[in-house]
Order: structure tokens, then sequence, then C-alpha cells
């Protein structure tokens, strides 16, 4: 059925990866005695959606073929504010520095690892974020498809080295507001 790739959520711990991939290879297996065709090589990826994974990024990266950031979940964990209530809702804040170190370091093992690393969730959509997460180096955007024209747009009218400096600036700014101050600043 053509190019197929797994992605395992939550994971925390290299343990983790290596069981869930030996279930995987179970299968594997159990299709194959059935005679159902398989690809040869199925890349195995991971959703970094939890801080211990962001954290552990360098001991989680040689287990698998790629990352997946789920910036959602690893926001909403990292700060401790569930988006749905709207009592702390307001504290859901991407542009927190923490959140933004997070996902630096993943995106840095991943690449020293010689892996991809991918964002999904309402961040890689966020036209403001684009230069920024281009910036910290990551592969893939995945995002709804209304999305797509304005992340686009954004992405071609940047250059690298630019995204860079963008970045760099925003990894040393104190708070979310002054992250989010700088971004809407250079997107003028």
């Amino acid at each position: 059925y053509g190019n197929v790739k797994v992605m395992f959520p939550m994971v925390a711990t290299p343990a983790e990866v290596r069981s869930a991939r030996r279930h995987l290879e179970e299968v594997r297996e159990e299709l194959s005695r059935a005679g159902v065709k398989l690809a040869e090589k199925i890349e195995v990826g991971i959703m970094v959606e939890v801080p211990a994974a962001a954290l552990a990024a360098d001991l989680l990266a040689p287990e698998v073929d790629f990352f997946s950031i789920g910036s959602n979940d690893l926001i909403q964990y990292t700060l401790a504010a569930d988006r749905h209530n709207e009592r702390v809702a307001y504290l859901y804040e991407p542009f927190h520095p923490a959140v933004l170190r997070l996902i630096e370091r993943t995106i840095r093992a991943a690449h020293a690892a010689g892996i991809w690393a991918g964002m999904c969730g309402e961040l890689a959509g966020d036209r403001l974020a684009t230069p920024l997460l281009l910036g910290l180096g990551l592969d893939e955007f995945s995002m709804a498809a209304g999305s797509l024209p304005a992340v686009k747009e954004r992405l071609r009218a940047l250059s690298y080295a630019e995204a860079q400096r963008i970045a760099a600036t925003a990894l040393s700014l104190p708070d979310a507001a002054a992250v989010r101050a700088h971004l809407e600043a250079v997107q003028a």
C-alpha cells in the first residue's frame, strides 16, 4: 500500500521504544506467516509529546528513524496547562521559553543521531511560529490543510540563515510575551 511509517505515542524511555518495536516485529512475522506482503523496511518513529521524551531525546534518537514533536501535548504537559480547562487554559503558551528549549533540544538530538524531526499540532501550522521552527532546524511541518498557504508563503519569504537568527534571538528571550513580540516584529 505504499510507504508506511509507524509512530508510537506517549513514549518516555528507550525501553518503551524497544518493547514497542518487539511487538511490531511480532506482528510483522505473524502477517508474513499469513502470506501478507510487507515492505522490507518500515520507518519507526515516536511522538515527542511528554517532557521526559524531549529531555531524553538523545537517548531515544538511536532507537528510532524519526521524531514527530506533538506540540499540543508537549505544551500542555510542560506547563501543566490543560488547554480545554478554562481555569488554566491561559497558561497554555506555545512560545514559553521552556517549551521552545524542549523543541530545540529534540531537534538537535535528532540531527546528531542522523534522523529527521517533524512537528504535528497547532504550532506547526502557526504562521507566526514558522521562522522560529525553521530556524531551530525542523525538517517537517504537519498541519491542517487550511494552514498550508500561509505557512508556505512564510517559508518562501525566509532564508534559512534569517530563520536561524530569528530562532537564536527567540531562545534568548525571558518569556513568552517577549518571544511573541519578537516574532511579530520579524513578520512585519
